[in-house]
């Protein structure tokens, strides 16, 4: 799904108080009729030329930001960067930010395995129907090794994303998105490797799926911050 789609999760939590903000923005925004980017004042925000609402956190609070600069591409051709303008209309002084930062990257990581299923499922389909030596790809000891393996990790994957839905804890959702979103790279390190020259060509439609899961690695927090979030969660006293 192209489009800002973490960034509109993000922004839906920072719009609901207070009330007023809510009624503002909320009703458009879960009709369908706008569409909401969202990040760091001064930093790129995603398809913010396509967005309708543009908000930026800035060191004061949340703000409407009043423009964007012209985009830039970036790694995964379905994502554009647009850097926000500073300044514009300050929406609340003390928006829920870690909250919305814990949805986005929950919506990051459900993003992340379903690329990674995504690509698992056309790179089986490809070496089934790509032969070598007289015989289909996928029937080699060594394809099926790497296929396995990424399997494996979609699978631990994905009890981790479900367990994060329901406990919503910040620390049970950085899990879950260094676990997917890991497992969707390796997932597309080996589709490309399975799928051979093919898989380097940008007209190909898996260029699109490679490019999103190396894109969503470090999108809303990167493998080691995420690692550095539980990791302190762990190490908390208790009681």
């Amino acid at each position: 799904m192209p489009g800002p789609l973490a960034e509109t999760v993000a922004a839906a939590v920072l719009l609901t108080e207070p009330d007023a903000l809510a009624e503002r923005f909320l009703p458009r925004l879960a009709a369908g009729e706008s569409m909401v980017t969202l990040a760091p004042e001064g930093s790129y925000a995603l398809d913010g030329g396509a967005a309708t609402t543009r908000l930026s956190l800035a060191p004061d609070g949340l703000r409407l930001a009043p423009g964007h600069a012209p985009a830039r591409p970036s790694l995964d051709p379905a994502r554009r960067l647009t850097p926000l303008l500073t300044g514009g209309e300050l929406l609340s002084p003390a928006p829920p930010a870690d909250r919305a930062l814990t949805w986005a990257r929950l919506a990051t990581a459900a993003q992340a395995l379903g690329v990674g299923l995504a690509l698992l499922d056309r790179t089986v389909a490809y070496v089934r129907q790509r032969t070598q030596f007289g015989a289909p790809v996928g029937s080699f000891q060594a394809v099926k090794h790497r296929l396995a393996d990424a399997k494996i990790a979609l699978e631990f994957a994905r009890p981790l994303v479900f367990g994060a839905a329901v406990t919503m804890s910040p620390a049970d959702v950085a899990a879950a998105k260094t676990a997917a979103c890991e497992a969707a790279y390796t997932t597309a390190r080996t589709a490309l490797q399975l799928h051979g020259a093919i898989g380097y060509t940008a007209e190909y439609d898996l260029s699109l799926w490679l490019t999103k899961a190396r894109a969503l690695r470090t999108a809303w927090g990167s493998p080691d911050e995420c690692r550095t979030v539980v990791l302190n969660d762990r190490a908390r006293p208790c009681g």
